[in-house]
C-alpha cells in the first residue's frame, strides 16, 4: 500500500486517476456472529481487491489516536464519537486529490453510516466533479445511511450505487466486487 506521501511520483503527477481511499479495523471484530481477531481488517482486504482490479492508487484513512484494540472498548469509543459528532483527527491526508477523477471510498457500517473519521476526511477535500463509489463492510446492516451522509457531505459529487459486503465473508467477494467496479 501506498503512503499519503508516495502517492506522488518524483515529478509531482498523481499514479493513476483512481483512489480507494479507505477506513479499516484490524484487532478484535464482531464477525459472522462473533468476536474475532483480525490481522487484516476487512475493509482493507476489500480495498485491496479494489486497487488491483482497478490499478487505482491506496490511502488508508487512519486516526491519530486509534480506537481500542478491544472490541467492547472500541465500540464504546466510535459511539461516543458518533453521539458526540466528533471529527478525529487523521495521521495524514494525501497532498491532494485533484488528479482523481473517481474515488473508491470504503469503510465499515458503524451504526448506520461510516465511522467518523471518514467524515473527517470527506470535509477536508472538494470533492465537486469527482464520482465516489462507496462501499462498506458490514455484519448485517449493509450501507445503512452512508450514501446519504456522502451526498450530503460531498455536494458536488456524482455519488454512485454503492456495494454492501458482508464482512465474515469478504475474503470470497472477488467475483462480486470485480462486477461492481
Amino acid at each position: 500500500m501506498r503512503s499519503a506521501e508516495s502517492i506522488q511520483t518524483m515529478e509531482g503527477s498523481v499514479m493513476s486517476e483512481k483512489l480507494v481511499a479507505f477506513y479499516s479495523r484490524a484487532d478484535e471484530n464482531y464477525v459472522s456472529g462473533m468476536i474475532k481477531t483480525l490481522n487484516v481488517g476487512n475493509t482493507k482486504v476489500a480495498a485491496e481487491m479494489i486497487a488491483k482490479i482497478t490499478g487505482a492508487d491506496l490511502f488508508e484513512v487512519e486516526q491519530a489516536h486509534p480506537y481500542a484494540k478491544g472490541y467492547n472498548e472500541c465500540i464504546a469509543q466510535a459511539q461516543d464519537d458518533q453521539r458526540r459528532n466528533a471529527r478525529p483527527a487523521l495521521k495524514s491526508y494525501p497532498e491532494t486529490i485533484a488528479p482523481y477523477t473517481t474515488i473508491y471510498l470504503g469503510y465499515p457500517n458503524y451504526w448506520g453510516t461510516m465511522p467518523m473519521a471518514m467524515f473527517t476526511f470527506l470535509e477536508h477535500f472538494d470533492f465537486s466533479g469527482k464520482i465516489i463509489k462507496p462501499f462498506c463492510t458490514h455484519e448485517g446492516s449493509g450501507m445503512g445511511g452512508s450514501i446519504a451522509d456522502i451526498q450530503r457531505l460531498c455536494p458536488g459529487a456524482t455519488v454512485e450505487k454503492g456495494l454492501a459486503i458482508r464482512g465474515g465473508g469478504v475474503a470470497s467477494a472477488q467475483d462480486d466486487i470485480a462486477k461492481w467496479v
